[in-house]
């Protein structure tokens, strides 16, 4: 019954659906392209016998693309439907993968839509990342006697109190999964709070540590720092509204102590770099535009990194970097792109979506938390002011991920025995 009226509550809510896409369509034209995607439609060309990737955006997609890179070196042969529910998370698979993988916006979550995907793609195995959770979706893999994995599963104590109160419908659709491959114990135990069976669940750890930074990534980033010379950098990643305008600020105090420093800032969402840029230009600091490829010049104080898949790139460019979302209570975003850089990591009070990745960098003393333009000021200008400092919290960053890789393999090996034959 609560499938049912779940479904029942998708069908009727599908024409605000379509409104709704319309309207983020005003700042984010790219949402008002493909819908007949979002029911399963007109899905062009299909890949029979697949093994299909669900990874919402791009936090997901580059979470989930070192195992892809593998799956293709080791199965060639075996298509790979990597889906998205955001543009953003489209381009990113784009720009990794171009047409190695078969990219579709993923359905929305009712019977026939996922009956109409699992049709033109038959596949043989379902992964799903992170907390991607559909209770459709299972339902028909289920039925179908798909394998349904959760790979690199993630469940902060806020979401698990929302799961809780629909529990009617959670627990069965957890037990729909093949298997639950959890970041921590911590999580697997909220998981089997839920309805997840003791059988399903693995501790794995999370495939983010695994980072490749790749020789070319590096060498782009050399070449970004070669071209800004020797000033002092920081790098704010993924702000989100609201912190644009604290982290500006701080620039500025900054800059009263390291005049020449400057500040790579990263909105996370594209529809916001316009508007971004806007705000540098009323704080008063001059602003060069990556996408615009303005040079960095000696007057430059912020460079925006208003560019898709270049953000781990631009962080090997900077010398300490703020993890945003995390200011406002978003829940933060990956910590441990600076932390395989080698730099200390900085980030605001609101982390609970990587509060086991959080504690241990704190326990490592590579992490330093800040709450405001002011805090935020204070611990730049202590790390720009202490090179020794900064170079010890880097080490202790890089260091922990060093100690907790292998989630990869780990994950890799399951995957594997349920690969198509």
């Amino acid at each position: 019954m609560a499938l049912w009226l779940y479904s029942a509550l998708w069908y009727a809510l599908t024409p605000l659906l379509f409104v709704r896409l319309w309207w983020r369509g005003r700042r984010a034209p790219a949402y008002r392209g493909r819908w007949r995607e979002r029911l399963a439609r007109g899905l062009g060309q299909r890949s029979r016998r697949s093994v299909w990737i669900h990874a919402v955006s791009v936090g997901e997609t580059l979470a989930a693309a070192p195992m892809i890179r593998v799956l293709l070196e080791r199965h060639p042969q075996t298509p790979l439907v990597v889906t998205t529910t955001t543009p953003t998370g489209s381009d990113q698979v784009r720009a990794l993968f171009g047409d190695r993988v078969h990219h579709v916006y993923c359905p929305w979550d009712t019977p026939s839509a996922m009956g109409r995907f699992m049709d033109a793609f038959d596949p043989q195995l379902i992964l799903i990342l992170e907390t991607e959770l559909w209770p459709n979706l299972a339902a028909v893999a289920a039925k179908r006697g798909i394998p349904l994995w959760l790979v690199n599963g993630r469940l902060s104590a806020r979401s698990a109190r929302g799961y809780g109160r629909v529990s009617a419908l959670v627990r069965p659709m957890l037990q729909c999964f093949t298997g639950l491959m959890v970041q921590t114990a911590v999580e697997a135990e909220r998981f089997a709070a839920l309805g997840a069976r003791p059988e399903q669940l693995q501790v794995t750890g999370s495939v983010k540590f695994d980072i490749d930074l790749g020789t070319a990534r590096q060498q782009a980033a050399a070449a970004l720092r070669a071209e800004i010379g020797a000033r002092p950098v920081w790098l704010a990643a993924s702000t989100h509204p609201g912190e644009d305008a604290p982290i500006l600020a701080a620039h500025q105090q900054l800059r009263q102590t390291q005049p020449q420093a400057l500040l790579i800032l990263v909105p996370r969402h594209p529809e916001r770099f316009d508007e971004v840029a806007g705000q540098v230009r009323d704080s008063g600091l001059t602003l060069a535009r990556r996408s615009q490829q303005q040079a960095i010049i000696a007057d430059t104080a912020v460079y925006l990194g208003d560019t898709m898949g270049e953000l781990l790139m631009l962080v090997g460019a900077a010398a300490v970097t703020l993890v945003a979302g995390s200011l406002v209570p978003r829940g933060g975003h990956n910590l441990l792109e600076p932390a395989a850089w080698g730099q200390p990591v900085l980030s605001g009070p609101h982390r609970f979506n990587f509060e086991h990745i959080a504690a241990l960098l704190e326990q490592a003393g590579a992490l330093k938390t800040v709450t405001d333009a002011d805090s935020l000021a204070a611990t730049l200008v202590e790390l720009f002011n202490c090179p020794a400092l900064r170079e010890a919290l880097g080490a202790a960053a890089q260091a922990v991920v060093a100690e907790h890789a292998g989630a990869l393999e780990r994950v890799l090996e399951t995957v594997e025995r349920d690969w198509p034959r």
